[in-house]
């Protein structure tokens, strides 16, 4: 069963980044894309629509307006420049509310959040322990999902990131910080400017390096003390 989506704003460009995000999530279905808010409302009170990513300020109606005007109950996902409604939209019971330009991992967590709520109110039941915590990186114009249990460490390069997993590395256009605040804070830990590592593939320590598999990694002096507390005790 396919989660239908509707996509509402008058800017052209917002309604190409979310589709372009939707190609990477065969479990959605955009089953339609509108500029004029007026042309959305009609649309959404004659179909059977799950989710509508709502702009805010539009001509001729606000994306409030919209929602007072909603028929049936629809869950909401704001999408706007603006920070300052965001008290506003959730006295409206809005889902989530996405500031652009939207970032990827914001788009994801999303629709995870979308996921858990169709699957609540549809008295889907999912084995959680069968559901490998994962994330998406973009590699050669594609997002490429990667299990977090099989990442041995993150490295970055400038401008880009490694991600060694265990059989495979990716390079991808990210910071090691934005991907590090990513990762469960529990399986993972920044040890040096450069290199970020899962915990739990730990082989060795010896001096101020870690050995994880074939890789020598090096430990930060500014790192030192806490990555010895975290794990040699």
């Amino acid at each position: 069963m396919k989660i239908k989506c509707v996509l509402i704003d008058d800017e052209p460009l917002a309604i190409k980044v979310l589709l372009n995000y939707f190609d990477n999530f065969s479990e959605f279905e955009v089953i339609g894309t509108f500029n004029n808010p007026l042309e959305g409302l009609e649309f959404i009170n004659i179909n059977a629509v799950d989710v509508v990513f709502l702009d805010i300020n539009m001509p001729m109606m606000t994306g409030f307006e919209l929602i007072s005007l909603l028929e049936k109950k629809t869950r909401i996902i704001i999408t706007t420049a603006f920070r300052e409604f965001a008290a506003e939209s959730y006295d409206l019971e809005v889902l989530d509310y996405l500031v652009k330009p939207i970032p990827l991992p914001r788009f994801i967590k999303s629709i995870q959040k979308i996921e858990a709520d169709f699957n609540l109110k549809n008295n889907i039941k999912v084995d959680n322990h069968r559901i490998e915590p994962h994330i998406f990186i973009k590699v050669d114009k594609k997002m490429v999902k990667i299990n977090i249990d099989e990442i041995l460490f993150i490295e970055g390069m400038k401008e880009y990131i490694k991600v060694a997993t265990t059989d495979k590395t990716y390079i991808t256009h990210k910071s090691l910080t934005s991907l590090t605040e990513e990762m469960p804070a529990d399986r993972f830990m920044r040890i040096h400017k450069s290199f970020t590592i899962a915990l739990n593939k730990v082989k060795s320590i010896e001096g101020n390096r870690i050995h994880i598999n074939s890789y020598t990694i090096p430990i930060g002096r500014n790192y030192s003390k806490d990555v010895k507390i975290r794990i040699l005790e």
